[in-house]
């Protein structure tokens, strides 16, 4: 019987948790899901220097958003805890000491001052700087005042990557580095190692940046003796040019962000995990469900993934538009205008299945439904920049309202079909093009730059509103 599958992400938490991150805990929370495995969260909190307040919460409130639940984690305790390594330092220096007492670490003595002296030694000789070449002879005895490196055995090394496929290294790979720094904190290179054997970890997905450093890992395995966990590296999430990884400038921002600003978790997840990735076909709507059943690192890129916004928004569109109503109402509680408040449920309801064709995420809520709720500014320039209306002066304007409004004025307003009608007629008696008379009727009874359907919209504003705007639209284009 196989092993259960345990996957983990573990970010620093030195700030935000962007679409890169989130990228590489939702990889790994679908390879645990898809073998009915445990996912677990690991705060790996070590650069006290780097630091932010806040970040932790902000990594849990992020994945509790995405509904990339794990089973243990610092919120949650587990068998194999404590799950922050600041809380594990006893651990760290228990398995340092294994290695001093088998002669496979040392204390090390060497200045900053010394230190980069090595480092412009090899530059003049123009080769790779290595500590391993400059070892204390007789390095004193590890009291924790100074850093503890892990004394290296260069070789040749082949291993497999789940992503990437058969990898090699020679031994101008593997160095001698520090596993314990002198404030008694462990380094990521030795502190994840024992954290995984530990924690039982099976897989372990992280990014393309530790590629370089996996031979030395591969050393440490060996010298801890511990059987290492499959290995997954996932290319860069890169800039929309494709060229260089996504950066805050790029558009890798805040993933709560995208919570504030009203996307659909859902939405985002579709997006993330067909990032680089596809499962063979040219589907791109895939539901949580599907996910879980169709993803394999096997068919992770080797290549990076450019972030594409628009794409992202086409997706967040889409689910909007296929989100039943009264959820979709329920996401939207926190997006209405101000003046909507003034207005009941219903109403509200009604607004909102009129907008939802065009909402791309729902903080564009209330530019797109704001007439329905208050009457906007009059704003000539919405019919003198119209390209539909530039062949028109103020007077053929005014005098097409006018007759609209004679032809409205028989209607009562209680079907689109009824006002589909008068509309058509009122095409058929002034011999304008749609495009043109529509349009006009739009904007004077709304001063937006955009709404949904004309019928639809003056429905839903009622025959005295819409009238009592075009009153006002004749007026402003009279004077």
């Amino acid at each position: 019987m196989s092993e259960p599958v345990r996957t983990r992400f573990a970010p620093s938490p030195t700030g935000f948790l962007h679409v890169g991150g989130v990228r590489t805990a939702l990889f790994a929370w679908l390879v645990a899901r898809q073998a009915d495995g445990q996912f677990i969260l690991r705060i790996e909190d070590t650069d006290k220097v780097r630091e932010v307040a806040g970040s932790e919460q902000h990594i849990i409130d992020s994945l509790h958003w995405l509904g990339l639940d794990w089973q243990e984690g610092p919120d949650k305790g587990g068998a194999h805890g404590p799950y922050r390594q600041s809380e594990r330092l006893d651990i760290y220096k228990e398995w340092a000491q294994k290695l001093v007492a088998k002669g496979l670490a040392y204390a090390d003595p060497t200045t900053p001052e010394q230190l980069e002296q090595f480092r412009q030694q090899a530059k003049d000789q123009k080769k790779p700087f290595l500590f391993r070449e400059h070892r204390p002879e007789k390095p004193p005895a590890w009291d924790g005042s100074q850093p503890l490196r892990f004394k290296s055995d260069p070789k040749d090394y082949k291993w497999h990557d789940e992503v990437l496929g058969d990898l090699s290294s020679g031994p101008e790979a593997i160095d001698d580095f520090i596993i314990i720094k002198s404030d008694g904190y462990p380094t990521y290179n030795f502190a994840h190692i024992i954290d995984d054997h530990l924690m039982e970890i099976t897989h372990v997905i992280r990014s393309q940046e530790f590629t370089p450093s996996v031979p030395k890992f591969l050393n440490l395995y060996e010298a801890l003796e511990i059987e290492r966990p499959k290995l997954a590296t996932l290319p860069y999430v890169m800039g929309p040019d494709g060229k260089k990884k996504l950066s805050k400038r790029d558009g890798a921002k805040d993933v709560l962000d995208y919570k504030k600003e009203g996307y659909l978790p859902a939405a985002l997840v579709n997006f993330l995990a067909t990032l680089g990735w596809n499962d063979g076909t040219e589907q791109e709507i895939f539901s949580i469900d599907e996910l879980v059943a169709k993803f394999s690192l096997e068919r992770v890129h080797h290549s990076g993934a450019a972030f594409d916004e628009q794409r992202l928004l086409w997706l967040d569109g889409h689910y909007i538009r296929h989100t039943p109503p009264d959820e979709l109402y329920e996401l939207a509680k926190d997006f209405w205008p101000p003046s909507a408040a003034n207005h009941d449920d219903d109403y509200r309801k009604q607004v909102l299945g009129l907008v939802q064709e065009r909402l791309k995420f729902l903080a564009e809520l209330p530019d797109l439904s704001n007439f329905f709720f208050e009457d906007l500014p009059v704003n000539l320039q919405l019919i003198d920049n119209n390209k539909q209306l530039k062949g028109l002066d103020h007077g053929q304007l005014k005098d097409l309202l006018e007759r609209s409004q004679q032809q409205l004025q028989g209607n009562d307003f209680s079907s689109v079909e009824g006002l589909a009608e008068s509309l058509n007629k009122l095409l058929e008696e002034t011999g304008q093009k749609p495009a043109v008379l529509f349009s006009l009727i739009r904007v004077a009874t709304t001063w937006a730059p955009a709404s949904p359907g004309l019928a639809e919209s003056l429905k839903l504003l009622g025959k005295d509103k819409s009238l009592e705007r075009i009153d006002g639209a004749v007026a402003a284009l009279g004077n």
